[in-house]
Order: C-alpha cells, then structure tokens, then sequence
C-alpha cells in the first residue's frame, strides 16, 4: 500500500515549456473567444441568469460526488511543498482554505502528525465529506478541526487570529514566531497559524473578491508564515474545454452546475500576492502532457505553483 502511495505521488512537471501551448492556442481560431480581454459578456445579464447563493452551488456538488468515487487524494503534494514535513517536531499549525472533500488535507495529516490541520470550506456538505474520508483512511486522528467559513465574503473565527494577533503590534517581531506563543487577551484563540494552503481553490473565487480574500489569508498568518499556492494555470486544457456561452468575465467561466472557475497567468498570480503584502518566495507554471492512447491526443495541463511569505 505504501508502495503504492510513493508511485502516486510520482509525476512530471515540466513535460513541456509554457510557451510552447501559448503559441498553439493562440493561433487557433477555435480557441480565440479564450483570449479577448475587451470582449463583451452579454450572456452574464443577471436578469436572465440570476447568480445562485455563493455556496449553493458547491453544496450541490459536494451532495452529488457524496460516493467517494470523486475522492481523489492529492499525494504529490508534500513533494511540491516539502516544508509540511521538514517543519518537524515544531507543533506547527496549518489553515487548509477550502478543503472540499478533503484531497489536500489527507496526504498532510498521513505525513507528519506533528501538525495541527485546522480546515475551512464554504460548504458545509464538503466538511462532511472531508470528515468521511479522513476517517476512512487514518484510524484515529486528534489533530484535526474543521469549520465552515466562506473567506471571500468574510473573516476567518476569532479563534483562528483575534484583533490582537491580527494587529501588527500585537502579531508581529520574533513572539509571534515563539512555538507556544499564546494569545494573552483570548484563551481560545490560537494566535495564528504556521501555514496557509490554497489549493485549487482561488479560482472557484469570483475575481473581483480574489484581492480581499488573499488579504484575509496573510492577516491570520503568524510573520514569517507561509502560505502554499497550486491551482489552475493559463490554457490549461480544463479551460480550453469551456465553450464561448460559458465565458462570464476574461478568463473566467462557469460551470454548467455554476461553479466558477478561474485560469492563472503568473503574472495575476504574483500581483495578488504581492498587493496583499506577502514576499513572493516561488512562482512557476508546472506543465504536464498527458497523452490518451485510445484517442490519439494530447491533453496539456497546466498550473500554477506558488510559495508566499509574510515577512517578520
């Protein structure tokens, strides 16, 4: 099983350049409503199609994919982000920001138990399914705690980060980097968190929140924190699948269940975070081709993968 489980975790990641997909897509008419930032997104009339509430449509998803044949764990994760392991005996303290069924949050857990995982999605039926799978595969977890909080739209609990912690005077210099730093104004709160994971989840974001939803990740970051970036990149072959009804904004899309979905170039990516105050540690697209055999084609993937510090 363990065998397994390294063989999972094993993949390429520069298959091919970056450029060498920019060049194709961008010179196939098929494929150019993907590339017009100034075009016009008339089908977006909210009167004809109103928006559905914000977690509905995850909630809706999450219910559906409710067999665990959706589940699939994300194994190479502690190979891309290495630190979730070398942090050793440190106690440290993780915020998983949009857990869905619980991919991203399982690998880590199985990897190190001296972590503590503290995980969030908008959707209250993705924590259930998260908490199935978790138990499914590790006999008895302490270390873990989930809650349901929407991080676009609002603050993370008080418990995560209180206005003190969140203060600079009161979160910032070597203290808040101390192990058992504790809050001395909230005896419930945990005085931030070592880590932070996006993964896959900015872009179900609507992008006009992405800004303030970045900001609430650094403000409950201890100094010196990091936060850990994967998720969807430019001309990933996802996005070249969406037909031209399905634009709503550039590069972005919706769903046919009306999730949304968003595409990263570096360039946005690097911005967010940099705007929001983080340190731009890594920063580059991880480009894999996969090849159908029955169907003769090529599939490119692409995403972007991103390492951000908050500065002592």
């Amino acid at each position: 099983m363990e065998k397994k489980r390294e063989e999972a975790g094993e993949y390429h990641s520069k298959d091919f350049e970056w450029e060498f997909l920019k060049n194709i897509v961008e010179n196939d008419p098929s494929l150019s409503h993907h590339l017009h930032q100034q075009q016009q997104y008339h089908h977006h009339d909210s009167q004809k199609h109103p928006p559905p509430p914000d977690s509905q449509p995850w909630q809706d998803f999450h219910s559906r994919h409710s067999s665990g044949k959706f589940f699939k764990e994300r194994r190479y994760l502690l190979k891309e982000f290495p630190e979730l392991v070398s942090c050793g005996e440190k106690n440290s303290k993780l915020l998983e920001v949009g857990c869905g069924n619980g991919s991203t949050v399982l690998p880590i857990l199985r990897g190190n138990k001296n972590i503590t995982v503290y995980a969030c999605d908008c959707s209250s039926e993705a924590l259930v399914r998260t908490k199935e799978n978790i138990d499914r595969a590790i006999a008895s977890v302490d270390n873990f705690h989930s809650f349901c909080c929407d991080f676009s739209t609002s603050e993370f609990p008080d418990w995560v980060a209180c206005d003190n912690c969140r203060d600079r005077s009161g979160f910032g210099g070597s203290v808040g980097m101390q192990v058992n730093y504790r809050c001395s104004l909230n005896e419930h709160c945990i005085a931030g968190v070592d880590f932070v994971t996006l993964v896959f989840t900015l872009s179900a974001v609507p992008k006009e929140r992405m800004p303030r939803a970045i900001k609430e990740c650094f403000a409950v970051l201890k100094p010196g924190g990091l936060l850990l970036f994967r998720d969807y990149g430019l001309y990933d072959m996802t996005m070249l699948r969406f037909e031209p009804e399905k634009v709503i904004g550039f590069r972005e899309y919706v769903r046919s269940d009306g999730t949304l979905s968003y595409f990263f170039c570096l360039d946005t990516v690097r911005k967010l975070f940099i705007d929001a105050g983080f340190i731009e540690v890594e920063l580059e697209n991880c480009c894999v081709k996969a090849v159908n055999r029955r169907k003769g084609k090529s599939m490119y993937r692409v995403w972007v993968h991103g390492k951000f510090q908050k500065p002592f």
